[in-house]
């Protein structure tokens, strides 16, 4: 039974849309991966879920609060971990579990239990007493999943939550994300722009531009491609191209002049291609699709390039909006 329902969405700051028209369902007790690169419209989408922004048009509802009409019933029902991080660096850890409780309302009679519980599920239980200032970057994004937890949301939140963390503390926190679902029986949304997180997703919607170009699971979305990609650096691209096409009727594309195809069983293809191009060949690699491939095949570009000047500019054009319009 879908937990969080999205109807023609759609949100505009002046001239600019920041998400267009979009329907998607979260089904509850899964994990649910809302992917696209810097700027597609995720967080713009997540803000408007939890009730911080008002769409300009179309419905959105958290266990059948409807966002706008009942914002008081979705932020009872829902956990945040955002981007940035928002705990108190001067209080400790379980301080700020306590404060957080206090806001929510947590009964005084389940407060010390429940931060006990999300202390040791998040294994920060031995440090509760210290200062938040004195944890690294990956224990704070673990103190935030509890904090969010504390209160026992039926949705929880996570904004691009392991952003800017070394890939030894993403993996780390990713450990304890996984496990959400089963041992708090949480739906988990989730933004992010590595495309090998949101393997552990159950479904997948990317977003680009503001509007949702693909859904499904993860497997489902892969076989889209069509099969395995083989990459190829070569002494003359446009020959080797060329050559390709006309042998075996592939689609070759470059990137970063390096040429790809997409092929089934490319383990059987790539002799035929080597022999076929001959001494241009300088290096072959194979691998099988991934959603970063999804993205690539549908957009023409990979999901992490990002035009930091053009980013930059609507940033500072929604800000403008927000500071004359509230």
């Amino acid at each position: 039974m879908p937990i969080i329902r999205v109807e023609n969405l759609t949100r505009r700051f002046g001239n600019i849309i920041a998400v267009n028209d979009i329907s998607f369902e979260v089904e509850e007790g899964t994990i649910f991966g809302f992917l696209g690169p810097n700027g597609a419209g995720k967080t713009t989408t997540i803000n408007i879920l939890c009730t911080l922004l008002s769409p300009t048009s179309g419905k959105a509802s958290i266990a059948g609060h409807d966002c706008v009409r009942e914002p008081s019933g979705v932020r009872k029902s829902i956990g945040i971990v955002f981007q940035d991080t928002t705990l108190d660096k001067d209080l400790t850890a379980y301080e700020n579990l306590l404060f957080h409780a206090y806001l929510y309302d947590v009964r005084r009679s389940e407060i010390g239990g429940s931060i006990d519980d999300a202390l040791h599920f998040v294994n920060l239980y031995e440090r509760k007493d210290d200062l938040v200032k004195k944890f690294s970057g990956g224990m704070k994004r673990r103190l935030e999943v509890a904090r969010g937890m504390i209160h026992r949301p039926r949705v929880l939140f996570l904004d691009e939550p392991t952003l800017g963390l070394d890939p030894q503390t993403r993996a780390n926190l990713w450990e304890f994300i996984v496990g959400l679902p089963k041992k708090h029986n949480v739906t988990i949304f989730m933004t992010t722009h590595y495309m090998e997180e949101a393997e552990v997703c159950d479904q997948i919607a990317i977003i680009d531009n503001g509007k949702i170009i693909a859904s499904g699971t993860p497997e489902e979305l892969k076989k889209t491609v069509g099969g395995d990609v083989i990459y190829i650096r070569t002494s003359d691209n446009l020959k080797a191209r060329l050559e390709i096409e006309k042998l075996f009727n592939f689609e070759v594309s470059e990137k970063d002049n390096e040429l790809f195809l997409t092929t089934p069983k490319g383990d059987t293809r790539i002799p035929e291609i080597i022999k076929a191009v001959g001494e241009k060949v300088l290096s072959v690699r194979m691998q099988r699709p991934t959603l970063n491939d999804v993205f690539l095949r549908m957009t023409g570009r990979q999901i992490r390039e990002q035009d930091a000047g053009a980013d930059d500019t609507v940033k500072e054009t929604v800000r403008a909006y927000r500071r004359r319009h509230g």
